[in-house]
């Protein structure tokens, strides 16, 4: 009995060390990967965990505020930020909408990965490891946006999951595979052109 209480002491210590490491590499990874590109999948859970819908598709970003999501399954959608505005083009409905980026990001999931202020927007600390993966849980210092909490996961140093909870409950993980950091992107990645006959929202 007399060994379990100091044992107990350095398997908890051990254990918020590996956690605590979680919010240092998010904090590296906003500071050191400046860019990036990797596919994605992405499952949306209804509140009640009764309904999922899956889709997926390529993700690339730059610092600061530039990145793309293209959608090719189920459904063709492209999100795209260029550094001054946010467009979503939705192919079956041939029709683009548009947001001033400052009104679009915020203390968003994009703003975490794309972003470059870290410490302004989200509170953060450290999730025990969970999936293979180390957890860093990031909550936004204001409450006027659309989702409540998100969760970052690592492989190591490299970005592997998010999981997105929103305002209403619904839950989104992305998982990244075959993550590229610091890759060169070319000039016209993040410029979006709107398809000639599409309908334009600005909003």
């Amino acid at each position: 009995m007399k060994f379990r209480f100091p044992l107990m002491l350095l398997l908890c210590g051990a254990a918020f060390a590996a956690r605590a490491d979680a919010v240092d590499t998010l904090r590296e990874f906003v500071r050191e990967v400046k860019s990036g590109k990797s596919q994605f999948t992405q499952t949306v859970t209804s509140p009640d965990g009764a309904k999922q819908k899956t889709s997926g598709g390529s993700f690339e970003f730059a610092r600061p505020n530039r990145f793309r999501f293209a959608y090719t399954k189920p459904f063709e959608q492209v999100i795209v930020a260029d550094g001054r505005k946010v467009w979503i083009y939705d192919a079956d409905l041939d029709q683009v909408s548009s947001r001033k980026l400052s009104a679009a990001i915020g203390a968003t999931p994009a703003a975490l990965l794309a972003g470059g202020n870290l410490e302004k927007d989200f509170e953060l600390s450290p999730l025990p490891a969970a999936d293979g993966l180390e957890w860093a849980l990031a909550k936004p210092k204001t409450r006027e946006g659309s989702f409540e909490s998100l969760k970052v996961g690592f492989r190591g140093k490299e970005l592997a999951a998010v999981e997105i909870v929103d305002s209403f409950g619904q839950r989104s993980l992305l998982r990244f595979s075959q993550f590229q950091p610091n890759v060169a992107t070319p000039a016209d990645t993040f410029r979006f052109v709107v398809p000639k006959g599409a309908d334009v929202v600005e909003q």
